[in-house]
């Protein structure tokens, strides 16, 4: 006989943000928000299983606690609007559109059975009950009551800062045109997004929801539970033999089981002492028998455990049930979902059993609302502590909620997520600075890494500069139409600090930067500049630029700088009788000599072009042919650290970058440690943030400069792998202040990967608070426009000199002609 699913429901009303049953049973319910899969420590899952003992300890006698795990296969939808006309980010989203995941909604449902209502069982559930007459109505103190330790219960939980509850209101119980109720989105399985759509439903030899063929499995003989339970579990394959990798105990259910299905919790919390007496009272008929069978001697030992740690240890007693419901619209199907379950209990050292007889009223009895339902033979006796062990405690990745960030992805699938790791964590009070250290072996993806960090900052508004080291950020230069310095002898590399653009000024801060390269210019780092020496430059400069007002036909420049210095400016001193002792002017133009018209290095500080560097948003100077030069290089990098000065002091409210590759070696070996420091201490105080790039783990080992200059003041870390570091990690370790969390998460990166995909996880570790494992995988165009294997990038620059020098419609042909081979 078809009835209506209005007539059957059991929930009666939905009135201030409770749910009523025809039982008389009230419910309220929360959307859980867990922590993130592969986030937590063996001591974090023992911290958050203890919390939910605590929470469900404090609830009445005759409450139901019923948890409620959505995991639904979606697919990820990009939003191309949002990457305008950015060649790399379209084809990043292009890429990643239609990439399945697993997406995770929670939901926990705290019921107050009335306490004159009979147990109900499988032949009394109201799914069979010809009429549903509600029962007595509850006495407004006992409501109040109840509704107190739900907020007691609520403020337990979330007191821990793993798990954040919202209540739904009667809005999200109930349906509407636009959107489903939880009531009616788990009678009809509809996905949250969906709107209300009306299903058969129907208790044949098959559950069938419409389409749709749904099995129960359960957890509710003590025979198909696992010997042994905890809190947390190993996970074998981010373990190794120096780190175990932890996961919750039930995540085998939840998170790790990729199929659409619904994992329910239910621990029923009765009267404790009632309980006790009546196993004592069983106890003793079990003793008085025992003699009798072996069996009955057994089972008295069972219950005399029980017993005695329910009292000795001031355990809660409690029954419990736990199922997992699985469903498909190819019948042909469910025995493989069937597989994927058996596999799954199965890495929790428990057995499958499917329900059949049973299975309706277990299902119904889920419905929000209809816990006080539920079928009583279906449940085992346990400690609240036990119980607790096969909650599933995480959730899948979260994007930041910040309009700024970068692209990565999250562990399991690698659907992309909004990252935030500079201006959501200062807000939050987690990092102090935006300053970051990346450290990664060779191969690691270490340069991909940061030219993607890079493009998504500059297509953000920041300013970027890098000091490289092999040339990692060209191809990334020539698509952001950057600067791009470097050396070779036919064009060496070439500066003008003396010529200042229409948008910059010659204040003090421009004065002082040319005169400390003049000074650093003229005196070897062991000589020392007197007083009047510094009067006499400053005085020069001065001079200088008066000159250049009055007379515009004259390029500022360091040549012009030195014509005047030799002509005017030995006039002045003359008048002035500067004493040789206290100014030596033909000293110094004797040194600066090679730097002046005809000289060794005429190149270097008389650039005509790439003048405008303070407007210039991205600026790439590449060393690898000057590092180990004595004069060269201590001058470059002084003029590109005098350069970010500018930025950061003069442009204000823009975000400026500057990123420091293996440089950073030979800069603190010419004495610039002092300057590190300054940049590192004072560049969150202009929105800037520094970067350190190594792959020499021996150099930060060894080297206590770094961890004074670069280490203390960078609350970001990010490594990439870091398994061939395994062996002298601990020194790592104890060098970058690395929790034992840490540690595990940075050896099991790249430990599992996804066989099929081009991708290197990265560990990035927010103030020794907030540490995670992301995918970052580049889309085809992005990982040729990154690639540094030499061969790549010849093919590169082959098909760019195709296309006319245009490096997207090189790429673009070079992507399509692969991708045409595979296929």
């Amino acid at each position: 006989m078809v009835k209506v699913l209005e007539e059957m429901l059991p929930v009666m009303a939905v009135e201030h943000d409770c749910i009523l049953s025809k039982a008389g049973d009230v419910t309220v319910a929360f959307q859980v928000q867990l922590p993130e899969i592969f986030t937590l420590s063996a001591n974090d899952y023992e911290a958050l299983h203890q919390t939910f003992i605590k929470a469900i300890k404090v609830l009445p006698k005759n409450s139901v606690f019923h948890k409620q795990d959505w995991f639904i296969n979606r697919r990820y939808q990009g939003d191309f609007e949002k990457d305008g006309d950015s060649f790399l980010s379209r084809s990043s989203t292009r890429f990643f559109n239609e990439r399945p995941f697993l997406d995770h909604t929670c939901y926990i449902m705290v019921t107050r059975r009335l306490d004159t209502r009979k147990p109900s069982s499988s032949l009394f559930s109201s799914l069979c009950r010809k009429s549903i007459i509600p029962g007595e109505l509850m006495h407004p103190n006992t409501l109040r009551d109840f509704l107190d330790a739900v907020g007691q219960f609520k403020s337990i939980l979330e007191g821990t800062g793993y798990v954040k509850l919202e209540r739904i209101s009667d809005a999200g119980l109930v349906s509407n045109r636009q959107k489903a109720g939880l009531i009616e989105k788990y009678c009809c399985l509809l996905p949250d997004a969906e709107k209300p759509i009306s299903k058969d439903i129907s208790f044949g030899d098959d559950i069938r929801i419409g389409d749709d063929y749904l099995q129960v499995y359960t957890l509710a003989d003590v025979e198909n539970l696992p010997g042994l339970c905890g809190s947390r579990i190993t996970f074998d394959k981010y373990s190794s033999d120096k780190s175990k990798y932890s996961v919750g105990f039930a995540a085998a259910l939840g998170q790790l089981l990729t199929s659409d299905h619904i994992y329910n919790q239910f621990i029923f919390i009765g009267d404790a002492s009632a309980k006790i007496q009546q196993l004592e009272k069983k106890r003793l008929r079990l003793q008085s028998l025992s003699a009798y069978s072996r069996k009955n001697a057994m089972a008295r030992d069972a219950i005399n455990d029980f017993l005695q740690e329910a009292v000795g240890q001031q355990r809660l007693p409690v029954r419990a049930h736990y199922n997992i419901c699985m469903w498909s619209n190819d019948r042909d199907a469910l025995k493989e979902l069937k597989n994927q379950v058996a596999t799954a209990l199965a890495q929790m050292d428990a057995s499958t059993k499917q329900e059949t007889v049973g299975a309706p009223q277990i299902y119904w009895a889920a419905i929000p609302g209809n816990e006080g339902d539920f079928p009583m033979n279906e449940v085992f006796d346990t400690f609240c502590e036990q119980a607790c062990c096969f909650l599933t405690l995480e959730t899948s990745y979260r994007s930041s909620i910040s309009s700024f960030g970068i692209r990565l992805g999250d562990r399991q699938t690698g659907r992309p997520l909004n990252v935030d790791i500079s201006d959501e964590p200062m807000k939050q009070g987690i990092i102090t600075n935006r300053n970051k250290i990346v450290i990664g072996g060779s191969g690691s993806g270490k340069s991909m890494f940061m030219c993607s960090l890079l493009r998504s900052y500059y297509e953000q508004g920041a300013h970027c500069v890098v000091l490289d080291v092999g040339g990692s950020y060209a191809g990334l230069c020539k698509l952001l139409n950057g600067y791009y310095f470097s050396y070779t002898e036919q064009d060496p590399i070439r500066f003008n600090p003396f010529f200042i653009s229409e948008n910059d000024t010659l204040d003090i801060e421009k004065r002082e930067s040319i005169k400390t390269l003049i000074l650093a210019l003229w005196k070897r780092e062991s000589e020392t500049f007197n007083r009047s020496e510094y009067v006499a430059i400053s005085n020069a400069l001065a001079l200088y630029y008066e000159k250049l007002e009055r007379d515009k036909s004259i390029f500022p420049c360091f040549d012009s700088f030195y014509d005047f210095l030799q002509g005017e400016y030995v006039g002045v001193l003359e008048k002035e009788r500067v004493q040789p002792k206290d100014f030596d002017i033909n000293n110094l133009l004797y040194v600066l000599k090679p730097y002046y018209r005809g000289g060794e290095f005429s190149y270097l500080l008389n650039a005509k072009e790439n003048l405008n560097l303070l407007e210039e948003r991205f600026v790439i100077v590449e060393l690898d042919n000057i590092k180990d030069h004595p004069i060269l290089f201590p001058v470059v990098t002084l003029l590109v650290m005098e350069m970010f000065i500018s930025k950061m002091r003069k442009l204000k409210g823009a975000r400026k970058l500057i990123v420091i590759e293996e440089a950073w070696k030979a800069i603190m070996r010419n004495g610039m440690a002092e300057f590190m420091k300054y940049l590192y201490k004072t560049v969150r105080k202009f929105f800037g943030e520094a970067y350190t790039v190594t792959q020499e783990l021996n150099d930060l080992i060894s080297s206590p400069i770094v961890k004074e200059a670069i280490i203390s003041n960078a609350d970001c870390k990010i490594l990439l792998d870091m398994r061939k570091f395994s062996n002298k990690f601990d020194d790592i370790q104890a060098l970058l202040g690395m929790s034992d969390k840490g540690k595990e998460m940075v050896l099991s990166v790249n430990r599992a990967n996804e066989p099929g995909r081009r991708y290197r996880e990265v560990f990035i570790d927010l103030g020794g608070q907030v540490m995670k494992v992301y995918r970052y995988e580049p889309s085809p165009e992005e990982y040729y426009a990154y690639s540094t294997e030499e061969s790549e990038k010849v093919k590169v620059m082959a098909y760019v000199e195709k296309y006319g020098g245009d490096i997207r419609r090189g790429i673009t042909a070079l992507v399509q002609e692969l991708r045409d081979q595979q296929n």
